[in-house]
């Protein structure tokens, strides 16, 4: 990445105590149990550019964005925005104007909004969080230029958010997010709960945004076709680890992880080529007790008894990092080759 990264996120982990309750420990003689949300995870993401985050359900996706804006605070690693480690910022005055820069869009746009305020006070609430303006008139014609910036119109700042569809609704989410005049954005899944054909539209007004205001993205998605619409760089999660991150084309054409090839193999195959696939097998394991080594191990049909005995470690191919034993001795490609001889051709 050679921009200079306005986000660092270094060995970055989470776990939160899910113990049972206190009194049945004593009686049954038990621990306390964590879940390791996230796990190590480092990425960069350089000014202007998008980075998304990927993976299925219960991955850490999520979890990763909220350690991000500070919605969490990490058990081990360090965020660093703009050069300013964030758990070594002094006071609340220096955290607002840190804050200030980065905002968060959330993934329902129904229950983001308050439903007892109008867009106009909804919009106008970081201007005035933040001491931006003051004065009434001024905010109101920001309010509306910002409304008319997300494509919509300046007067629907006096209605209420029930009166806005599902798209329309995270539009305001999106002018909501640029009035404090932020330079990243973490978006949590934005459009998963929209139409397909909203889903466009909002992507591309995000991709104009990002062109016109400089804007960086965090993008946490679970949709391989919203991530490559809209991505500089992909990195793909399992179980709270990151196995692959690199340029996103690069991932898309050539994946090197058994789980990033298993993923895009699970897309339909429109030009029904017939290529031959490996699909995604077994169940996702309990985040609380993980599997040892690799934790894709007991999914991946390459694992050895190194994959279930040693944690990989990231190895840099080309502009990515992959987290692969199979990868890093040079033994995937010829058993991904046999593997693909042996399955049975893609039905159309």
């Amino acid at each position: 990445m050679s921009a200079p990264p306005i986000l660092q996120v270094d060995g970055l982990s989470k776990a939160f105590d899910v113990s049972a309750p206190i009194l049945r420990r004593l009686l049954h003689g038990e621990g306390r149990t964590y879940l390791r949300a996230v796990d190590g995870v480092s990425f960069e993401i350089p000014k202007g550019k998008t980075v998304s985050l990927v993976g299925e359900s219960g991955c850490g996706k999520s979890t990763v964005a909220r350690l991000v804006v500070g919605l969490y605070t990490p058990t081990e690693g360090k965020v660093v925005f703009d050069g300013h480690d964030m758990a070594q910022v002094q006071g609340r005055a220096e955290m607002a104007k840190l804050r200030r820069r980065f905002q968060m869009i959330f993934q329902d746009p129904y229950a983001s909004l308050n439903p007892r305020w109008r867009v106009l006070d909804i919009i106008a609430e970081p201007i005035r969080a933040h001491g931006l303006m003051s004065d009434d008139t001024a905010i109101a014609r920001r309010v509306g230029e910002l409304l008319e910036q997300v494509r919509l119109s300046a007067k629907d700042g006096e209605k209420f958010p029930h009166e806005f569809s599902g798209g329309q609704r995270q539009r305001i989410s999106i002018a909501r997010a640029l009035a404090s005049n932020p330079e990243f954005l973490v978006c949590d899944e934005p459009t998963s709960a929209l139409d397909v054909s909203v889903q466009a539209q909002i992507l591309n007004l995000m991709k104009d945004l990002q062109t016109e205001l400089g804007l960086s993205y965090l993008f946490i998605s679970h949709d391989l076709a919203v991530v490559y619409h809209i991505s500089d760089y992909l990195g793909v999660m399992y179980l709270g680890r990151l196995v692959e991150v690199g340029p996103a084309r690069e991932i898309f054409r050539d994946p090197q992880h058994p789980y990033t090839r298993m993923l895009l193999d699970a897309i339909p195959d429109l030009e029904m080529t017939g290529k031959k696939r490996i699909p995604v097998a077994g169940e996702v394991p309990s985040p609380i007790a993980p599997p040892p080594g690799c934790h894709f191990h007991p999914r991946c049909p390459f694992a050895n008894e190194r994959c279930r005995t040693e944690t990989p470690l990231p190895v840099h191919i080309g502009e990515r990092d992959v987290r692969c034993h199979a990868v890093e001795e040079g033994r995937l490609e010829a058993e991904v080759a046999a593997a693909k001889a042996k399955a049975p051709a893609a039905v159309a």
